[in-house]
């Protein structure tokens, strides 16, 4: 189809077709390697028994834990059946009130996603960025991209709670601080047309550092309001402003197509007699550093060692909040067992 001499004369088309090509090859490419890599191993294990070679042996014990992590995350991914699991998507961190303690636990989260999205293999490119007073952050967003992005990454879209001895508070008590995540899938093929007259757009000046230390003068930074919504976006990391309002737009585009297709969701959903979970503003999990525990409570899923979850062993949260929604996407469909 893409050797046809009239492919790009409709280049919508092309494109969508090109996107839909690349959310199937990235389901059918990790299944030939694995095969591959299963055929392989199958081999070299037999080589390693008939030589008596204990090296090789070893070295094959390794290709099958390989092998067996590889096998476990296509399993995961067969969950990731959602229509727009497949996409790119916009990751937004809020700092909850609190002040410092909350600016230091969103930034907290924003560490912990950074080391979980290396682990994905996921592209990531930092959209805005509002520091906290003393530290921390108020608010960061990123573009997340890599295949199934939207449907690793919705899995954290809520409340996250932080309970913890305050290391900012002189007498030492136990404070609850609380951010907010907000995922949006990418929409480029959206067919919206936002009326200028619906648009408000700012640029303002952003501080490089707590406090408003290392103010760039120059007003690069945008921010887009919505007026039918209310809903805002701010792009402030590039240094030409043009570049900074392209990609708030983006943002934007991509915020109003996911309330359409909710709207529609909506409407299915309530036709199945059922409805639409929304996550934005539910408190999906909470980190108690003084019990030492993570605790998910939409899975009732736990963990020990909140440390070492927010160093980004964020993936069996996510797989249980997974193999949730398909129970309930299920249960839906065919009835409960």
């Amino acid at each position: 189809m893409m050797g046809e001499t009239d492919f790009w004369n409709d280049s919508k088309r092309a494109q969508k077709l090109i996107a839909e090509l690349k959310v199937i090859r990235a389901m059918i490419d990790p299944i030939e390697e694995l095969e591959m890599g299963c055929a392989d191993a199958a081999v070299g294990l037999e080589l390693a028994r008939e030589a008596g070679d204990q090296e090789l042996l070893e070295e094959s014990d390794a290709s099958l834990f390989v092998l067996t992590n590889k096998m476990q995350r296509l399993e995961l991914q067969s969950l990731l059946s959602e229509k727009h699991d497949h996409r790119h998507c916009y990751f937004a961190i809020q700092a909850g009130v609190g002040g410092t303690e909350a600016n230091d636990w969103a930034a907290m989260l924003e560490r912990m996603y950074l080391y979980y999205w290396e682990s994905m293999g996921f592209k990531i490119e930092e959209l805005s960025r509002t520091f906290g007073t003393e530290t921390g952050i108020s608010e960061v967003s990123y573009a997340i991209r890599g295949p199934f992005a939207y449907g690793y990454s919705s899995c954290e879209c809520g409340s996250h709670r932080l309970a913890r001895v305050s290391p900012f508070n002189a007498e030492g008590k136990r404070q609850t601080s609380f951010a907010t995540v907000d995922v949006t899938p990418e929409f480029e093929d959206s067919e919206i047309v936002i009326p200028e007259k619906d648009l408000e757009i700012t640029p303002f000046v952003r501080a490089s550092g707590p406090g408003g230390q290392n103010v760039n003068k120059v007003a690069s930074a945008i921010r887009v309001v919505h007026l039918p919504t209310g809903i805002q976006v701010v792009a402030n990391t590039f240094r030409d402003q043009s570049q900074n309002r392209k990609q708030a737009l983006a943002v934007m585009l991509s915020k109003l197509e996911q309330i359409e297709q909710q709207k529609r969701d909506n409407e299915i959903a309530e036709a199945k007699g059922g409805k639409v979970e929304r996550g934005w503003g539910t408190q999906i999990r909470s980190y108690v550093f003084y019990d030492n525990r993570v605790k998910d409570h939409r899975t009732n899923y736990e963990e020990p060692n909140p440390q070492n979850v927010l160093n980004g062993h964020l993936h069996a949260f996510v797989d249980a909040e997974l193999k949730r929604r398909r129970r309930e996407r299920d249960e839906l469909t065919i009835g409960p067992t």
